[in-house]
């Protein structure tokens, strides 16, 4: 078998602050003063069940991760890291995800917030040969004004680095429509259409995300499997799904990785970004989504290199560095595998 770690692919759903090395995590509370949950720092994966009480406590944790980022450097570490450790694991391209709100009274503001991430993301691009577009998130336990706000603040940075609009959180907080009118504005500008759906909610919630989010890509997509009338709609319209087993079977959502149906998803057509979404929870990054790919639901080394061009089909780069990194993957598989 091949070695994971070489096939050339691309990192479409990363969160910035669950994109976090545990030694980085660390290190920033201690320079904080603050004091972290024994979860955080235990090395064991979350594993929570699909309920408002499991979301409640990966949101905790994660809350306790985010108030550690307190300064630009620290900023600045975590996209720097995110860009190293994706180089590290063969990726070519990151598309990290940032809600600039938590940071901002930090660092004096939105604006700042995001300019950090954005000046340290074309940094690490240079430095370590991996593309790094940053997405703008709004949140679903907020109000949709301020999604609109975002919105307006992700334009105004489009031509520096700003690739598209999300919306995460736990899909069963708000309502979709609400947040039409901020998708609207980053789509009239040329934004990509990023929302979260179709993990912990079913093919009723991803229907209501396509009719008013209008959605270039899917976070998770997974429960699309329920319904693959709904899917094949989804592949003919070109939507990508950015699938993560690992968050599947941490939030609870299937009771283990083999579970996860992602060969009916890839046999049903669907065009497949495998992603690691936070890894510091979930203690498990981009190469073991395809470890679980092979291990888990029997993929061989052509099937894996078809996910890895699925993944850069779905990246939002030059079309002339995709057919690069499509004819690195083909040289990947034309390679004889290991003795």
């Amino acid at each position: 078998m091949r070695d994971l770690t070489t096939l050339p692919k691309t990192h479409l759903h990363l969160h910035f602050t669950g994109s976090m090395r545990p030694t980085t995590l660390a290190e920033l509370a201690e320079d904080a003063g603050i004091r972290l949950p024994p979860a955080l720092l235990d090395g064991q994966a979350l594993r929570v069940p699909a309920s408002e009480r499991g979301w409640f406590r990966f949101q905790r944790l994660y809350d306790a991760a985010r108030a550690v980022v307190r300064t630009e450097y620290a900023m600045r570490r975590i996209v720097r890291e995110a860009a190293e450790d994706d180089a590290a694991e063969g990726s070519r391209r990151l598309e990290i995800q940032v809600d600039p709100t938590s940071y901002a009274p930090h660092v004096g503001g939105l604006t700042p917030a995001l300019e950090i991430v954005l000046d340290e993301a074309r940094a690490a691009s240079r430095d370590t040969g991996v593309e790094v577009g940053v997405v703008v998130a709004a949140s679903r336990t907020r109000h949709p004004l301020d999604a609109r706000t975002l919105a307006r603040l992700a334009v105004r940075h489009r031509d520096d680095g700003v690739i598209g609009f999300g919306l995460s959180n736990d899909e069963r907080r708000g309502d979709t429509s609400e947040f039409a009118a901020a998708f609207s504005i980053a789509r009239r500008a040329g934004l990509a259409s990023l929302p979260h759906g179709g993990e912990l909610l079913g093919p009723d919630h991803i229907r209501d995300v396509l009719a008013h989010l209008g959605p270039t890509r899917l976070g998770h997509g997974v429960r699309l499997a329920e319904d693959l009338p709904l899917l094949a709609k989804v592949n003919e319209a070109g939507i990508a799904l950015e699938l993560a087993p690992a968050s599947n079977v941490a939030l609870g959502v299937y009771p283990t990785a083999a579970d996860v149906p992602l060969r009916t998803l890839y046999e049903a057509g669907a065009q497949i970004a495998l992603s690691a979404d936070d890894p510091l929870l979930f203690v498990s990054r981009l190469t073991d989504q395809y470890r679980i790919a092979r291990e888990d639901h029997d993929m061989d080394d052509a099937e894996l290199a078809e996910l890895a061009r699925s993944s850069v089909r779905a990246s939002l780069a030059e079309e002339s560095s995709k057919r690069r990194w499509l004819a690195e993957i083909d040289d990947w598989l034309a390679g004889p595998p290991p003795s």
